[in-house]
């Protein structure tokens, strides 16, 4: 609800901005890198690939919607108070999944600098993943301000970069595209694929629920929630059918992005893209890491009335990430994707894709409209 004096959310703010913080959080390493895109999608073949990302979509797209309208009715503007509301008591489940999928995805982040230092300067794995942590400490040591700032600085590079990167493969082997969709054979697998890879992603829904308090209307969170799903795939589908064009070659390379600018031969450009990819590795890490630092900074001041410093913000990013690299060090990026993301697809699925689409749901069809209180 719209406090007496102030501004009134723009259009932007109501419609476009939800989708855009939930594409930041779905993008990550793996989708920068092209990984997840060979692991999910190309298994079902190019036309299979295609009919997966469509399915994923649909389902952020109907997921989001849910979770929009269900906070909105709850008033529930963070991930805590959203599942205290739907899960009551079970409201922890959500809250160790999260957990473990903050560590995952910091694990990706570091097997995905580290195969980025190997490829690009041909230094061990291992010193590109200490970078990484290393920018990351830097940035979210200092809170709010400096994690706002680095995203006003990532965000601009990144799409940039992105959307040359995808001009120039269509230029330089549309040709090659074509051929693969012709020869592809049959799709397969497509559902599973879309559903899986939707399901580890959906948790970025809950993640940005922060944004969604400029909505004024279920109307509102219902025209988010629809364009939401194809802000964070459009740029999943622009990528993989520039990688139909080397099928199925390209399905074992850990770095497809690198596999990519390779056939493109632009050495200036192949070295900005994987600064990109460092930079939305930073991006995302640093937002991960911040995320617990807030999470302990809310509980102790509630519990407590103590400010976390930023001594403790240091030391519990260093904790995490130290933790992280050891992951990352010990199994590598195709694995941690392959094995990793799919197990926590299916935790996250039980724990808030079907309790939001029944109860949530439930929820919202009952005629009572009073909110529950938490105790």
């Amino acid at each position: 609800m719209q406090e007496a004096g102030t501004t009134p959310p723009t259009r932007f703010q109501r419609f476009w901005l939800p989708g855009l913080a939930f594409k930041a959080v779905v993008i990550g390493g793996g989708y920068a890198t092209g990984r997840e895109l060979a692991e999910f999608f190309l298994p079902s073949g190019p036309w299979g690939g295609v009919a997966a990302i469509l399915v994923a979509t649909a389902i952020f797209s109907l997921v989001c919607i849910v979770t929009f309208l269900f906070a909105r009715k709850v008033q529930a503007w963070d991930y805590v108070t959203f599942f205290k509301h739907l899960l009551g008591p079970g409201w922890v489940l959500f809250e160790g999944a999260y957990v473990l999928f903050i560590i995952l995805i910091l694990a990706v982040y570091g097997a995905a600098a580290g195969a980025i230092g190997a490829a690009l300067l041909g230094v061990p794995p291992f010193l590109g993943t200490a970078a990484l942590a290393a920018a990351i400490v830097a940035v979210v040591t200092f809170g709010n301000t400096s994690v706002e700032r680095m995203f006003a600085y990532v965000s601009y590079l990144l799409y940039a970069v992105y959307a040359l990167f995808v001009l120039l493969a269509f230029t330089s082997f549309g040709d090659r595209i074509a051929a693969g969709f012709e020869r592809g054979g049959p799709a397969t697998g497509w559902l599973a694929g879309g559903t899986v890879y939707a399901g580890y992603n959906l948790i970025g829904a809950a993640v940005i629920l922060p944004v969604i308090r400029h909505l004024t209307s279920s109307r509102d969170a219902v025209i988010a929630g629809l364009i939401a799903g194809p802000l964070a795939t459009l740029p999943a589908l622009l990528f993989f059918i520039a990688m139909v064009g080397f099928y199925p070659a390209i399905a074992g390379a850990t770095l497809p992005s690198d596999f990519l600018l390779q056939q493109l031969d632009m050495p200036l450009f192949h070295l900005l893209f994987q600064l990109m990819i460092f930079s939305a590795l930073l991006e995302s890490g640093a937002s991960s890491v911040h995320a617990i630092n807030e999470r302990i900074a809310k509980a102790l001041l509630s519990s407590r009335g103590v400010v976390l410093s930023n001594r403790a913000r240091l030391g519990i990013a260093l904790a995490l990430l130290v933790g992280c690299m050891f992951v990352a060090d010990r199994f590598g990026l195709v694995a941690l994707i392959a094995t990793g993301y799919r197990a926590l697809a299916y935790v996250l699925i039980a724990v808030y894709v079907i309790p939001v689409l029944t109860l949530g749901v439930w929820r919202l069809t009952r005629s009572d409209p009073q909110q529950e209180q938490i105790a």
